[in-house]
């Protein structure tokens, strides 16, 4: 058994997970050997990546929604920044999940807990010790977007805004996505 597939594994099977999320590892376990095997069909204007197709099977998983039909956005702002997650088209299912996802995503966050990002890209991400560490300085606000979400990070101190950078400017690169709305 890979270490993805342990790792998927342990996120779904957690005392805390939906129902969804295990009716959810079957066809998570499919994507992800198919990403570990190379197939590259799946993605758009990114074959051959096989680090980002891993990365866009480990994120549906997480977040209940195909990452290829979806728009990510993390736009660092002079106090914190931005994480915006859409459906490309009208999608109320998906729309939903992103919503609940992001909510769930900024009450970890604000606890200190970054193992979801951590599991997403399988490693520590940058940024996320000093938001850990300084989570009592950083405030986690969601906002209803039409097609998904945005989880607004502000805080007042300079070494949270520079590691909330870091961990916008990682995600950015690793999911191919903008810093900004009209990326």
């Amino acid at each position: 058994m890979t270490a993805d597939v342990v790792s998927v594994a342990r996120l779904l099977l957690h005392p805390g997970t939906s129902a969804m999320r295990l009716i959810m590892l079957v066809p998570a376990l499919i994507l992800l050997g198919c990403a570990r095997d190379g197939d590259r069909s799946v993605g758009s204007g990114h074959a051959g990546d096989s680090a980002f197709a891993g990365v866009q099977a480990r994120g549906a998983v997480a977040m209940g929604v195909n990452q290829y039909t979806s728009h990510h956005v993390f736009e660092p702002l002079a106090d914190g920044g931005r994480i915006v997650l859409q459906r490309d088209a009208a999608d109320s299912a998906g729309t939903a999940r992103i919503r609940d996802q992001l909510r769930l995503i900024a009450g970890r966050f604000a606890a200190g807990d970054f193992g979801l990002p951590g599991f997403v890209h399988a490693r520590e991400v940058p940024g996320t010790a000093v938001m850990t560490a300084r989570r009592d300085r950083i405030s986690y606000t969601v906002e209803s977007l039409p097609r998904g979400a945005a989880v607004r990070v502000r805080t007042t101190d300079a070494a949270a805004v520079a590691a909330i950078h870091q961990f916008l400017a990682f995600q950015r690169m690793d999911h191919h996505a903008g810093a900004g709305h009209d990326s």
